[in-house]
């Protein structure tokens, strides 16, 4: 049964950082390409980043790019997001996915998601 777990969020004050964990139980998602999304209250979820199978292309919402950067640990089966400076407007659960490698663009997998909350 295929599971991915996000850990690392909580209560930050902005201009802080945070660095979430995916892990992947279940089978690898080595030949995969994963992705963060998030959540806010009251919103749609979002696309955040994502990173390519082979980790040589990663790419960002607008509004992260610079500041939040994706990785993975193939030994690990596992895909992060560091996030730094931090603002109000990145609060709400981040969710990880894998995305499908007959559709790219759709994620097959989710996580429960790990709430964040920026504090101003």
């Amino acid at each position: 049964q295929v599971q991915l777990v996000e850990s690392g969020g909580g209560l930050v004050q902005a201009g802080g950082s945070l660095r979430l964990s995916c892990a992947a139980s279940g089978r690898r998602f080595d030949d995969y390409a994963m992705g963060w999304f998030r959540q806010a209250p009251g919103k749609e979820r979002e696309f955040v980043a994502r990173i390519s199978s082979s980790s040589l292309t990663t790419d960002y919402a607008e509004s992260v790019k610079g500041r939040f950067t994706i990785s993975r640990s193939y030994a690990k089966n596992t895909v992060f997001l560091q996030m730094n400076t931090l603002r109000p407007e990145d609060t709400g659960v981040y969710y990880c996915a894998v995305e499908g490698r007959l559709r790219p663009g759709e994620y097959i997998y989710w996580g429960q998601g790990t709430q964040v909350t920026v504090s101003s």
